[in-house]
């Protein structure tokens, strides 16, 4: 591949993955402001039902109906759905905002998932990046020792597995069609909503409360969200296929951003000077560890 036509590849890659974190970052919003309409195990079969066939005639439309590693996608598809029940778990008990801004430590993980894979030490410029993030975080989960709340812990966990999703992506799942990967992630939140629907009736817990009607403004909104979950989902996979990873990594930050306006425009949420300075170290952090220029 040419120098031109392989950056011509990254910008497309760049493009995919802001059209991708916008749209998840609406579509957070909306689950933030209708979580309590419809308990998360509901939410996740009826909002994947409906990206079944259109995710089907896209996969036929660009690319085989195949996978070349259907374990590593499997894997991939499991990881998110956990990601995004942890993260989801978390909206209801802090701003939007910050819980975006804790779980964007995932590119931080993925530096250290790489070297982890690589079995080699990370370089120097990537141990201050993840030293500067943690601090970030510390700043906005933490700001109170006396109001700690271990759910806000839970979008740490999110990025942890979202940074393992991404690098089996990139490394696992190359050269598999995205809608592909993006149709197999969300027949597995059918399987995995179906399976916590089995424990479901627990009164107003937001995982396993029962089953609720679905009137017409609630169904738009669940197409809304099947909309953006595969411009998401589908995004995320393309990006990470095709783009340099520390590169996307550093696009994906502009989830913070949309974040922070959804929060601001729909939950008149703003961030205290404390969470603003973690903000800003996380997305320091995030781009001190990308790979130097020269290397």
């Amino acid at each position: 591949m040419t120098q031109n036509a392989t950056r011509r590849t990254t910008v497309f890659a760049v493009l995919a993955i802001v059209a991708s974190v916008c749209a998840l970052s609406l579509g957070d919003a909306l689950i933030k402001g209708t979580g309590l309409a419809l308990p998360l195990w509901q939410m996740f079969v009826v909002r994947s039902l409906l990206t079944l066939l259109p995710l089907w005639w896209c996969a036929r439309r660009f690319g085989p109906v195949r996978l070349n590693a259907p374990g590593w996608a499997v894997l991939r598809s499991v990881l998110l759905v956990v990601m995004w029940l942890s993260y989801y778990a978390a909206l209801p008990r802090m701003p939007l905002s910050l819980a975006a801004a804790a779980y964007y430590t995932g590119p931080l993980f993925i530096v250290a998932l790489a070297a982890l894979v690589a079995r080699r030490w990370p370089p120097m410029r990537a141990l201050v990046a993840l030293a500067g993030g943690f601090v970030g975080v510390l700043l906005i989960v933490w700001p109170d020792p006396s109001g700690f709340d271990v759910v806000t812990l839970l979008p740490l966990v999110s990025a942890v597995l979202y940074a393992s999703g991404m690098v089996i992506t990139a490394a696992r799942c190359q050269d598999d069609n995205p809608f592909v990967l993006s149709l197999v992630l969300n027949i597995a939140f059918v399987v995995g909503g179906g399976v916590l629907g089995l424990f479901s009736g627990q009164g107003e817990s937001l995982i396993l409360g029962p089953w609720q009607s679905i009137d017409p403004e609630l169904f738009l909104v669940l197409v809304a969200l099947a909309f953006s979950i595969v411009i998401g989902s589908a995004g995320a996979a393309y990006a990470y296929q095709n783009g340099p990873p520390a590169t996307i990594a550093a696009f994906d930050y502009c989830y913070l951003v949309f974040s922070l306006i959804w929060g601001a425009v729909f939950f008149f949420e703003i961030p205290d000077l404390a969470a603003m300075a973690g903000i800003a170290l996380i997305v320091a952090a995030g781009l001190l560890a990308l790979p130097s220029r020269r290397a």
